[in-house]
């Protein structure tokens, strides 16, 4: 099989002749920039750029020859965008290493040492001194809802998610944008057998809490869910112009979209599950709907946290894929998750606990722990190998080989 035919049987639940493999097909199955150089000096790779393509996580764009020697079998079609030198510059990394930023991105470094970024006069983003990603410093809706929505663009432009947005939407407001997305993408196609994702968010919960905060918005879901209505209808006529113009550039080259909308914490829902259902799964369901019924792409929900009892809706929305199935949270054990929704639905993660094996474990504890999960989640389909999010400093790059390493095991057997 090639790459993509394999990552589309798992998907479909079909018979693969092999686990397929993720590393930074989006912004949440990646490495941080300080853990890539660590990870490409262990695999004695030598040369290339540590570019990193999502400034606010501080993620670096993995090459090839890092996916290939790792056995990855899927491509993000942001990487397409960005590609000459000229595009980048150099900085140097709080470990002391090198690595290279986007042209565009021109952090303000403080007196302490810490890096900010200004927009309007404000300071809409912060990373402390030896920090491994900025934090959202600037709330547009912060005080209340505005009388109309007029000015909504102007105030999503003002949250970092959006103003330092990561490739290829760094490109979005250029004049030939989406012919020059669809070109790329079909040449990426015909050079790679890969399968391709594209990243498109379209959150509902999360744009919430990106402009109003998160302790009003998770009130105002309670105590003002007509508020909470209009915001959401209006983030809904934007999402889709979008999804119409990604599915009409690249919905027949493309194989996965990619949507996010963190709904858990490590204990729990960030809300009961009837408000789940009352406020956000209709348009969940439909942008779904819009998807499938326009493209030939699957779609991949990112959602963080303790998710488990949502799980049905978000399978009756029309998800395809979930991840990063964080298997660390409460009433998301792997066998639960894999008993009960394993044929309805895709896990993309969960195959490495990032928060207390990846990185405290050893490495033949790493490889033990890989080849349990790969054992469980790969029964019958319906997963692709990725860690259970992004990859941090801290993590040996001993262990990220192990990971990797358990899994071309597992797939010899």
């Amino acid at each position: 099989m090639t790459s993509r035919e394999r990552v589309l049987a798992a998907i479909n639940h079909q018979s693969a002749d092999q686990l397929p493999v993720d590393l930074g097909s989006n912004p949440s199955s990646g490495i941080s920039a300080m853990g890539y150089n660590k990870l490409k000096k262990a695999l004695g790779i030598q040369g290339g750029h540590t570019r990193i393509y999502d400034v606010v996580q501080q993620l670096a764009q993995p090459e090839m020859e890092v996916l290939d020697a790792l056995g990855c079998d899927v491509l993000d079609i942001g990487r397409i965008f960005n590609t000459a030198d000229e595009d980048w510059y150099d900085i140097t990394l709080p470990d002391g290493t090198p690595a290279q930023y986007p042209k565009w991105f021109r952090p303000l470094k403080r007196s302490d040492g810490a890096w900010e970024v200004e927009r309007n006069g404000e300071v809409i983003a912060r990373m402390p001194p030896d920090g491994a990603f900025f934090d959202q410093t600037w709330f547009p809706y912060e005080e209340d809802y505005p009388e109309s929505y007029d000015h909504l663009d102007d105030a999503m432009n003002m949250v970092l998610w959006q103003s330092m947005a990561h490739s290829p939407w760094d490109h979005a407001d250029d004049p030939k944008f989406w012919t020059t997305l669809r070109e790329n993408t079909l040449r990426l196609r015909d050079e790679s057998d890969k399968a391709l994702m594209i990243v498109c968010g379209c959150n509902l919960f999360e744009w919430g809490t990106f402009l109003r905060k998160l302790d009003n918005f998770l009130m105002d879901l309670l105590t003002e869910p007509e508020a909470v209505t209009g915001l959401l209808d209006e983030l809904m006529k934007r999402h889709l112009r979008t999804l119409e113009k990604v599915c009409e550039a690249v919905g027949d080259c493309c194989d996965i979209l990619r949507f996010g909308d963190d709904l858990g914490t490590t204990g729990g829902l960030f809300m009961p599950p009837d408000t789940y259902r009352e406020l956000f799964k209709p348009h969940h369901t439909r942008l779904n709907a819009f998807v499938h019924e326009n493209s030939q792409m699957k779609t991949f929900l990112h959602s963080c946290g303790s998710i488990y009892r949502i799980m049905p809706d978000l399978i009756e929305a029309g998800y395809d894929i979930i991840n990063p199935v964080q298997t660390n949270c409460f009433e998301m054990e792997p066998e639960r998750l894999k008993k009960e929704f394993g044929d309805q639905i895709s896990f993309w993660g969960g195959g490495c606990d990032t928060a207390s094996v990846l990185n405290k474990a050893t490495p033949a504890g790493v490889r033990e722990h890989v080849l349990e999960r790969c054992e469980l989640f790969g029964r019958g389909g319906g997963f692709i190998f990725n860690t259970i999010h992004n990859i941090l400093p801290e993590v040996p790059a001993e262990n990220t080989i192990a990971a990797f390493d358990a899994v071309k095991e597992f797939n010899q057997r």
